[in-house]
């Protein structure tokens, strides 16, 4: 099965899942000071909602952070004081997107990717969405607990660039696109959405933009141009668990 965008033509019958799974185990990856999910049977009295004691079901609850167990997908809704939401605000799910891989720059006790880099790995390119692998590419990164381990992040800078070139959906591998601990000020995050006031949101503010977190994609994914296919769960919330999957040309 093929689709053409642009004069460039997709085989939508290999996909390539970029996702993290959720699951109640110790490898899957946590951030922002979190436990583990947890996902158990129902219970009513002596009732079990599993067929292996008794029931003729499996019927789970699942208890989850969208942004501290995952891949999750975000908008604008994450940093401002009035409500939006992701299902809201993202109402297409198909985009051009390029893949770049860059090794963030040692700044002090960080880890930064600045501006400069994404402007060259873009060689001018002006995607609506750009999917960010960070080297080295370990698979560490589908099981790692981020917390108190100050991740690497992009510098304000960058997401400034990201915007004023019309890049719409940012995904990256890493638990934020900002500093773990910032004092609040989220500067990547509200350069990209263009968010100026959290409490009265300017006119100019980016509603239909998103930014992906905790992805992965493996090594034996090349740089370059994909069609991008944005699934999210229709959560009324700032933020959906997602599962992002690439095509090749």
């Amino acid at each position: 099965m093929k689709a053409t965008i642009n004069n460039l033509t997709f085989d939508l019958s290999k996909p390539i899942d970029i996702s993290i799974p959720l699951a109640n185990t110790d490898k899957n990856p946590i951030a922002w000071y979190i436990e583990k999910p947890v996902i158990e049977p129902v219970r009513f009295g002596d009732w079990v909602g599993k067929v292996s004691e008794g029931s003729s079901t499996n019927f789970n609850n699942i208890f989850f952070n969208p942004h501290g167990h995952g891949t999750h997908t975000e908008c604008l809704g994450h940093i401002t004081k009035d409500f939006y939401s992701i299902n809201q605000c993202l109402k297409q799910f198909f985009f051009i997107a390029e893949l770049i891989s860059i090794q963030p720059k040692a700044i002090g006790e960080d880890l930064v990717i600045i501006k400069e880099q994404v402007e060259e790995a873009l060689k001018g390119k002006s995607p609506e969405a750009v999917i960010l692998r960070t080297l080295p590419n370990t698979e560490e990164k589908k099981s790692k607990n981020y917390s108190h381990t100050n991740p690497p992040y992009l510098s304000e800078d960058t997401a400034i660039f990201l915007r004023e070139i019309g890049v719409k959906h940012l995904l990256i591998d890493l638990p934020s696109v900002d500093r773990e601990e910032d004092e609040g000020k989220l500067l990547a995050h509200k350069a990209f959405w263009s968010v100026k006031d959290v409490q009265n949101l300017n006119v100019d503010a980016r509603m239909d933009c998103t930014i992906t977190e905790m992805i992965f994609v493996d090594d034996a994914v090349a740089d370059g141009i994909y069609l991008l296919n944005l699934q999210i769960a229709s959560f009324e919330n700032d933020a959906s668990p997602s599962k992002p999957i690439l095509y090749k040309i």
